[in-house]
């Protein structure tokens, strides 16, 4: 039977720092890191014993804490600290104070891990809650032989792409083999045009915080992981004839809209945009940048109007909306943006979640995620997800790609209950909670 009930031994807390000194110096954040506001992103592998390649438990800690020294010789902002410089913005400190890295134990086995509630059983006790520092690092063991490797960063030092990086240069290490793409920190890439062209529309999508805002949420939100057959996606996307996202994104508005039964009240949907393509030249090429460089531009409509709308036209609207912001002018202007307000915060307004909003929630795409490279040296994991509880009222959606390698998703997801629960009721057919059965065997 899967369990979230199980308990945690720490067998030893260190410190890793990177295994070369690095000179102490400030990193500071671009325009577009200071639109996130703190948010820690939990991620996780999970690796079932193998008996032709595992080395025991103690061996593989000292592989991936050897390697993680190494590694953050070249992502040295991981192991540093966000410090708020004399203006009261947030900048990285690169001192090298080191990742907190765990070594636990669980007495559970990996096929008996109820992943399907990761509140429960993953939270807290595989996936570490941050504490000081820009990322923080757990590797638990697992009865079964298994091992599982946890992680929580810093969005505002990197965003998913920057993250995936350093996971897998981490596990390039491990293995003994050359780091595929060294990080590049070249701040000046996002310097504000002269004079600065801000975009009166993107007051639309970013707002200064509001302190009332910043309380505890009315409404716990609730998170769970599914898995999704890629016939399910193949099917949504020949009825929307968009992309898998945008069909994907179009299903999960629409069903969000059916719990409503106040029609005047409103959906709003928000799609997380990487502006690496949009601003990237032959000779600027961002795809090793590390840092944020999104956008998170949403649509809105009725609970009326999406009840009756085709998942057609939902499709088309979420497809409007991001093209709204997948161009170079949109970025260039939201770097302009973000300079006429500094040293004043602004926050993505579709995480302010307001008294008309039925539901609102932003859909990620991890599904560039490499997952498949994450071998350390004993094999790629059996399953891996986010983990992202990030508070507030807005819900968060991000799928990945299924270890598997056949267009399968594994998706996070932390919405209402009651939005889990009407979606389960009627789209039982696309979001299959995972179990046991969706672990891919390493033997």
């Amino acid at each position: 039977m899967n369990s979230g009930d199980y308990s945690i031994t720490i067998k030893r807390s260190d410190v890793v720092a990177a295994v070369l000194p690095v000179q102490e110096h400030w990193l500071p954040m671009s325009n577009l890191d200071l639109l996130l506001p703190p948010l820690d992103v939990g991620v996780f592998f999970c690796y079932g014993k193998n008996n032709k390649k595992n080395p025991s438990p103690e061996n593989m800690v000292i592989v991936l804490k050897k390697a993680l020294a190494q590694a953050l010789v070249s992502f040295y902002p991981f192991a540093g600290e966000i410090v708020l410089n004399s203006h009261g913005e947030p900048e990285i400190l690169c001192n090298n104070r080191g990742v907190d890295f765990i070594h636990a134990c669980a007495e559970v086995e990996l096929n008996n891990i109820d992943f399907y509630q990761p509140d429960l059983s993953v939270h807290g006790k595989l996936v570490p809650v941050k504490m000081n520092g820009v990322l923080s690092v757990q590797v638990t063991e697992l009865k079964c032989g298994g091992l599982v490797v946890g992680c929580t960063f810093d969005h505002r030092a990197a965003d998913a792409h920057s993250a995936n990086m350093f996971l897998s240069a981490w596990a390039e290490i491990s293995r003994a083999v050359p780091i595929t793409r060294l990080p590049s920190f070249r701040r000046s890439i996002f310097n504000p045009r002269r004079p600065p062209q801000p975009h009166n529309s993107l007051d639309k999508f970013y707002t200064p915080p509001n302190p009332s805002q910043n309380g505890e949420s009315h409404n716990t939100l609730t998170s769970r992981i599914y898995h999704v057959k890629s016939e399910s996606i193949d099917l949504l996307q020949s009825e929307t004839r968009r992309s898998k996202i945008e069909s994907f994104s179009a299903f999960l508005w629409k069903a969000l809209a059916e719990c409503g039964t106040d029609h005047a009240k409103t959906v709003k949907l928000g799609v997380v945009i990487d502006g690496r393509i949009r601003l990237s030249s032959e000779t600027m090429p961002l795809n090793c940048y590390f840092g944020n460089v999104l956008s998170i531009p949403y649509v809105e409509a009725s609970v009326g109007d999406l009840q009756t709308a085709s998942l057609e036209r939902a499709a088309e609207m979420v497809h409007d909306c991001i093209s709204t912001a997948a161009t170079t002018e949109h970025f260039l202007g939201l770097i302009d943006w973000m300079e006429a307000r500094r040293p004043k915060a602004a926050v993505v307004r579709v995480y302010c979640k307001d008294e008309n909003d039925e539901a609102a929630v932003v859909v990620s795409s991890g599904r560039g995620f490499p997952i498949q490279e994450m071998d350390f040296g004993w094999g790629g994991p059996g399953v891996g997800s986010y983990h992202f509880p990030w508070g507030g009222e807005t819900g968060y959606v991000m799928p990945m790609p299924s270890v598997k390698g056949n267009g399968d998703w594994i998706v996070y997801m932390h919405l209402m209950q009651k939005h889990l629960d009407l979606i389960e009721a009627c789209a039982s057919h696309v979001f299959e909670p995972f179990s046991a059965n969706h672990l891919t065997s390493q033997d």
